[in-house]
Order: structure tokens, then sequence, then C-alpha cells
């Protein structure tokens, strides 16, 4: 706690604070909710072992979201080196209509930030690793390249994976362009889950964690409908999101694909088989890339 209220003396933010309370802990860093005198309270987010950029990079996506006019992020206070202060937010509203409003503010950015190529101004980190988006013309590409293969250097995936499974996540990016239909680049939140996601008092969904770029749309809808702790009252979400922007025919089928993303960055961060969340996600990649074993 010590740390906490030094990096927030240094951003003008460490009087009159009356309690500093663990909210969360993640793979990357800890999550303290601060309160002061006044009642008010700051929502400070703190990591002693990433790279300088980290925080300024997770602000800078925040705020580009947020510029778009769609979706809602959570407010940017302050930023350091080791530290982001965001305004403190409620818990996610899980109710049908929450979800369904959500529906349509992603389907307004997606459908409203359509880019000419995939990729970003810069790179930028999902986890603690570096997320690349140099931009490419092809999104097939694209994908294979920055968002599948570019894990399977990584020292925990070379650990925990076979090579069969490798050869496996190699042939499904070979016949990406056969599985995913030609899509646009557009704006996506980039790690879409719904631990990402919290409840503004003005009732709208407010947004964290960003790891922006332009890709596909499924992507994001990926992220969302391939969580396992996802509420049943998200269902309303999906029906709403594919009434306002259409996704081609059988994006549920390939929602588990583009999942793959996700499921191989968790097993670049945690790497031990052993560990209960990295085994689910080896299980998990193995059961969904079971027809490219064979090819």
């Amino acid at each position: 706690m010590s740390s906490v209220r030094r990096e927030l003396s240094l951003l003008g933010r460490g009087e009159g604070i009356v309690s500093i309370q663990s909210a969360s802990w993640g793979v990357v860093g800890d999550v303290w909710l601060v309160t002061y005198h006044d009642d008010s309270r700051i929502a400070v987010k703190t990591s002693f072992g990433v790279p300088e950029d980290f925080f300024a990079v997770e602000a800078g996506g925040l705020s580009i979201l947020s510029d778009t006019g769609y979706v809602q992020t959570a407010e940017v206070l302050g930023v350091t080196d080791h530290m982001l202060v965001l305004e403190a937010y409620a818990p996610r509203d899980d109710s049908r209509a929450a979800w369904e409003a959500f529906a349509h503010d992603l389907a307004e950015l997606h459908r409203e930030t359509v880019h000419d190529r995939f990729g970003w101004q810069r790179d930028g980190y999902l986890g603690w690793l570096p997320q690349y988006n140099r931009w490419t013309a092809d999104g097939h590409a694209f994908f294979a390249e920055h968002r599948l293969l570019r894990y399977l250097s990584e020292p925990l995936v070379e650990q925990a994976l076979e090579p069969a499974d490798r050869r496996a996540v190699e042939n499904l990016c070979d016949k990406l362009p056969e599985i995913v239909p030609e899509m646009p680049p557009v704006m996506t939140h980039g790690d879409l889950h719904p631990a990402n996601m919290l409840g503004g008092a003005d009732g709208r969904t407010v947004l964290i964690d960003p790891a922006v770029s332009y890709t596909w749309a499924e992507v994001d809808i990926s992220m969302l409908w391939c969580d396992e702790l996802r509420p049943p009252e998200s269902e309303g979400f999906f029906t709403r999101y594919q009434e306002l922007n259409p996704s081609p025919p059988g994006w549920t089928d390939r929602a588990p694909l583009l999942y793959l993303r996700e499921v191989l960055s968790t097993i670049a961060h945690l790497g031990d088989p052993s560990d209960v969340i990295c085994s689910w996600a080896i299980s998990n990649l193995r059961r969904t890339l079971a027809p490219f074993y064979r090819s």
C-alpha cells in the first residue's frame, strides 16, 4: 500500500486518503479502491513489472474508444509508469436490458469505424505481452501472423505445447481464407470479456482494459461468446447485435477459432499445465483445433 500512496502523491492525489482496499488481483497487476475524506473514490491499477509505457498505452486505448462517441470507457484520472488511476465504477449491470443496450453501442462502434487496413498506429499489449499491430492489407494474414502464430515463439507456449499442437495452429492459419469470409477492419476493444465491462451511473456499460486495433468485428464478439462465465442475460446481447450489425453466416462456428488468440495468450502468460487455468486453455486449444491435426 505504501507504493500506492507514493505513486498517488506523484499525481497530487496523496492527501486525504482514508482507506486503500484491494479490489481484485489479476495476471498483470492489482486493482485498489481508494477512498478519501470527502467520500470520493478512485480505482487504481498498479504493476511494477511491466514496460514503462504499459499504462500510457492502456490510457490511450481508453481515450481512443471514448472519443468515437459510440462506447463509454472508464475516465482516466492519471497515469504513471507504474499506475493507472480511473474513476471508480459500479459492478456490471447484468440485466437483459443493459446487455441489449451495450449491443447497440458496440454495433455502432463496429459499423461506423470501418478502416482500409488491419492493425493500429502502434503496438500495444494484451496482458503484459506485446500485441503486434503492424498495418496489413490482408485480414487473414494479419490475424494469422499477429494474433495466432506470434504466440508460438513465446517461451511458455513452446514449453506447454506439443509439436502436433503447433502444426495444428499453423494448419488453421493456412486455411483461414477458407474459414473466415472477407470482412472489413473496424475498431475493436480487443480484450472484450465480461470482466472488462463495468456499470456507469447512467446505466451504460463502461469498458476497461482495451487492446485496441482495427480488425474483424467478430474478434470482439468471439471474446464474449466464448467466455464461459458470461451470465444467461447476455444472450440478449447477441440477438440485438446481430439485428443491428449482422455477421456473415456461421459466426458462432467461427467464434471458437477466433477465440484461440485469447487461449494462446493465456498459455503464454501462465504456461504451467498443472495450473488450472492453463490446463483449461490447453484443453480448449486441442478441442478447437481437432480438425486441423489431420490437415
